[in-house]
């Protein structure tokens, strides 16, 4: 999938629209992890889900302060991101990391059209490029156990 997560021009659409690519990936953590053999895997990715957690609970915060609900589900995001991961089950351990890379690429081009966002003050500037360094960070730790398949 190609995200256009990012390129929106109001702010408080980026930030709802970052919080559905971040439930959809977390949908797509559970799935992966539901079906991975490999036990050191499965609690990578634990923690990588984590961090999406985290981001949907402080942009929430976010929008909550912009007194504005934040969404409670990904939408049409998640089909994607989940479905890939459950096809790619069917081929195995690597074909579901390299399945999450994909979802990860989104994530990351998302995080860095945010951080360039003409309208973010510095406080939210400094969440989205907390944000992106996890994203660089799941990203890399899935190309290195690629690398090593």
């Amino acid at each position: 999938m190609v995200t256009h997560v990012g390129t929106e021009a109001d702010l408080d659409e980026l930030v709802e629209d970052l919080i559905k690519l971040d439930l959809a990936a977390i949908e797509a953590y559970d799935s992966a992890i539901e079906r991975l053999s490999n036990a050191e895997y499965k609690g990578r990715l634990q923690e990588f889900r984590a961090d999406h957690q985290e981001h949907t609970r402080v942009l929430g915060a976010w929008m909550r302060q912009q007194g504005r609900n934040p969404p409670d589900g990904a939408g049409g995001k998640q089909l994607l991101t989940s479905g890939k991961v459950v096809l790619a089950a069917l081929l195995g351990d690597k074909r579901i990391l390299q399945a999450m890379k994909t979802n990860e690429e989104d994530t990351n081009t998302a995080y860095e059209r945010a951080v360039e966002h003409a309208d973010v003050d510095d406080d939210l500037r400094g969440v989205f490029a907390k944000n992106l360094a996890d994203e660089r960070r799941h990203r890399a730790w899935i190309e290195s156990q690629l690398a090593s398949l």
